[in-house]
C-alpha cells in the first residue's frame, strides 16, 4: 500500500481504534507490586551518608523496600494500606542511647519527688502519696536540692516524724544518693558505726542524717520489698506507652538484671513489648559469666550484647571521682565504686568475649582511669565499640582517647540541669571541662545520645532543645551554657538516630530510613530541623511505627 493511502485510511475514525488496539497489544502496562504500606507526600529525613530528603516509602514485611519520589513510588507500589502524609516531616524512629527503661516504669509508681522546690515539699508529697496508697515500705524518686534555698543534703528528722513506723527510701534524682528514715536505717542494720568502700553515709555532728552515697545504700537492698511479676510487667508496659509516644522506637536500658532482660525478652516475644530494647547487664549480676559465654539464648527478640559497669557517682551528690577535690568540700575527690584492680579484671574479663563493655564515668579522674584501661586493652582490635556513658568532666589530655572504637555516650540534658550548681563543685576553670559533646563528636567522629531517664525526663525533643541550645526550658541562659559545645541540628538527629544505633552494632538494620532497613519512624507536627529552635520544646509525635506497624497514635490525630 501507498504511504499516502495509509494515511488516509488511518484518519477514518475505525481505523484510529484499530491502531491503539495494535499499539496496546505491544505495549502491555507493568502491573504494581504490592506491598503493605505507601506513604506519600510527605517530607522524610532520612539520615542517610548524605543526609538527603525524600517524599515517599514503600514499606513490605517490617522493612522499607524503596524510598523515593511519590510520583515515582505511585507508579510502582500499590500499597495495602495508603498513607498521604500531607507533608508532614517523617525522622528515623528515635533511639535513647542511654536510659533506664525498668526504673522509668518502677518510678512511677512511687511517690513523684521531681521539681520539689525545699525538703518540706518533698515530704509533704510522700504524706500526700502514703494517703492514697497505704503502702508498708514507701519509695519516692526525683529530689534534689540544688533546686532549694537551702542546697544542702537534706537530714531525716522530718521523715521520722511523719513516719515513724514505715520504712522511707527516697531516691535523689541522680539516681545516687538515697534519704531515708530511722526505721529504714533499724531495717538495714546502718548504724553510725557501719563502714562501706565507694561510698558515703553523710553525718552531722557525728549523727547518720539520712543521706546514702553511692555504694552506702547497698544495706537497703535487702530490705526492699519483692516485686511481683505483675508490677515488673506494669512498670515495663507503662515506660513502653509513654516512651512510644515521644517517637522513641529504640531504648538502650543503661543497667538491668538478667531476671528483668529475661522477663522483657518473653513480653517481647509475647507481642507485648513491642518497643525495641537493647539491654546492658549489670557488671554485679550474678549471671555475668554465663551471659559472656552464651548471651541471651536461643530464642532472642530483643539484643543483649553488653555489659554496664558503673566507676563512680555524680557530680550532683559528689560521688563522681575528680582529679582535684571538689571546690565546695575540700579534701572530697569522690570515691571509685569498685578499686582499680577490680576494674582491670572485668576489663579483662569482658575482652576475651564478643560482649561490649559500657562505663559510667563521670568524674575526670575516673574518665582517665577507664579511657586508660580501655585503650590498653582494645590495643590491636578491631570494632569492639566499647562506650563511655556520660563521659561527663574530661581533663582535655584525656580527650584524645575517643574514637569509634571508643565512643562517647551522652546526655545533653544534664549540662542544663547540672548548669545550677556545676561551678560550685568544680569551680570556673574545671567546669569547662565537662559536657563537652562538640568537644567529643569531633575527637570520636560521633557521639550517642540519650537522657539518662528516670534521671531526666525521657522526653527527646528536650534532649534535642538541650543539644542544640544548651538551654532549660526557660530558655536559660540567653547565649547557652558552654555554648560553644553545642550540636547543629544534623549531628543532634544523628546522635538519636545512626550514631545511636551505631554504638549498639544496629547501624545496618536501623537507625536511618533506607532500603532493606527496619521500618521504624515517627510522624511529628513540625519539622524540628527548619523551626526556630525554642519551637522544638512543643514537638509532638502524631504517630509512631515499629517495622512498619503504627505503635502509638495521638488520640486526636
Amino acid at each position: 500500500m501507498k504511504i499516502n493511502n495509509f494515511l488516509s485510511l488511518a484518519s477514518t475514525p475505525i481505523a484510529w481504534v484499530c491502531c491503539l488496539l495494535f499499539i496496546a497489544s505491544g505495549c502491555t502496562q507493568k502491573e504494581k507490586e504490592n506491598v503493605d504500606l505507601l506513604l506519600t507526600n510527605a517530607h522524610i529525613y532520612t539520615v542517610d551518608s548524605t543526609f538527603s530528603t525524600a517524599e515517599a516509602m514503600a514499606i513490605k514485611d517490617g522493612k522499607i523496600l524503596a524510598i523515593g519520589k511519590t510520583k515515582d513510588l505511585q507508579a510502582q507500589y500499590k500499597g495495602a494500606t495508603e498513607i498521604n502524609a500531607e507533608e508532614k516531616t517523617i525522622i528515623p524512629g528515635l533511639f535513647d542511647a542511654h536510659a533506664h527503661f525498668y526504673g522509668l516504669g518502677s518510678t512511677m509508681q512511687e511517690a513523684d519527688l521531681v521539681g520539689a522546690k525545699s525538703f518540706d515539699e518533698v515530704v509533704k508529697r510522700v504524706v500526700d502519696f502514703q494517703e492514697k496508697e497505704n503502702l508498708n515500705f514507701i519509695q519516692g524518686h526525683g529530689w534534689d536540692q540544688s533546686l532549694w534555698e537551702q542546697k544542702e543534703f537534706p537530714t531525716k528528722e522530718k521523715l521520722d516524724e511523719a513516719f515513724p513506723d514505715i520504712p522511707v527510701v527516697l531516691e535523689r534524682v541522680d539516681g545516687h544518693a538515697s534519704i531515708v528514715n530511722q526505721k529504714a536505717l533499724d531495717l538495714a542494720g546502718i548504724t553510725e558505726d557501719t563502714k562501706v568502700e565507694g561510698g558515703s553515709f553523710i553525718k552531722k555532728d557525728g549523727k547518720l542524717t539520712g543521706v546514702l552515697v553511692d555504694n552506702a545504700r547497698r544495706p537497703l537492698y535487702k530490705i526492699f520489698p519483692e516485686s511481683t511479676q505483675e508490677s515488673r510487667i506494669d512498670a515495663l508496659l507503662k515506660a513502653q506507652e509513654l516512651a512510644l509516644s515521644y517517637g522513641l522506637t529504640n531504648i538502650a536500658d543503661a543497667g538491668t538484671s538478667h531476671e528483668l532482660i529475661q522477663l522483657m525478652n518473653k513480653l517481647a516475644l509475647d507481642k507485648q513489648l513491642k518497643i525495641q530494647i537493647n539491654p546492658m547487664l549489670i557488671y554485679s549480676d550474678p549471671h555475668l559469666d554465663d551471659y559472656l559465654h552464651k548471651g541471651l539464648g536461643e530464642n532472642e527478640a530483643i539484643s543483649s550484647h553488653s555489659v554496664k559497669f558503673l566507676s563512680d557517682g555524680a557530680i550532683g551528690s559528689r560521688g563522681a571521682v575528680l582529679k582535684e577535690p571538689y571546690s565546695d568540700d575540700p579534701g572530697d575527690y569522690g570515691k571509685l565504686r569498685e578499686s582499680p584492680d577490680f576494674i582491670q579484671r572485668l576489663v579483662e574479663k569482658v575482652l576475651d568475649s564478643d560482649f561490649q563493655l559500657n562505663t559510667h564515668a563521670i568524674g575526670d579522674s575516673a574518665n582517665h582511669l577507664v579511657l586508660q584501661l580501655y585503650t590498653k586493652a582494645l590495643e590491636g582490635t578491631k570494632d569492639r565499640r566499647w562506650r563511655i556513658e556520660h563521659a561527663q568532666i574530661i581533663d582535655p589530655e584525656d580527650l584524645h582517647f575517643f574514637n569509634k572504637n571508643i565512643i562517647p555516650s551522652v546526655q545533653p540534658t544534664h549540662a542544663i540541669t547540672d548548669m545550677r550548681f556545676v561551678k560550685d563543685r568544680l569551680g570556673e576553670e574545671r567546669s569547662k571541662y565537662g559536657y563537652r559533646n562538640k568537644d567529643l563528636l569531633e575527637q570520636a567522629g560521633l557521639v550517642a545520645l540519650g537522657t539518662d531517664s528516670p534521671v531526666e525526663e525521657i522526653d527527646p525533643y528536650r534532649t534535642f532543645y538541650a543539644a542544640v541550645a544548651r538551654k532549660n526550658r526557660k530558655g536559660e541562659p540567653k547565649d547557652g551554657f558552654q555554648i560553644e559545645n553545642a550540636l547543629s541540628r544534623e549531628e543532634t538527629l544523628k546522635g538519636m538516630t545512626i550514631w545511636a544505633a551505631y554504638a549498639q552494632f544496629d547501624e545496618n538494620t536501623k537507625g536511618s530510613l533506607e532500603p532493606n532497613k527496619e521500618a521504624n519512624f515517627v510522624i511529628l507536627d513540625r519539622d524540628i530541623m527548619q523551626v526556630p529552635i525554642d519551637s522544638v520544646l512543643k514537638t509532638k509525635a502524631l504517630s509512631t511505627y515499629i517495622k512498619g506497624e503504627v505503635v502509638y497514635r495521638q488520640k486526636s490525630e
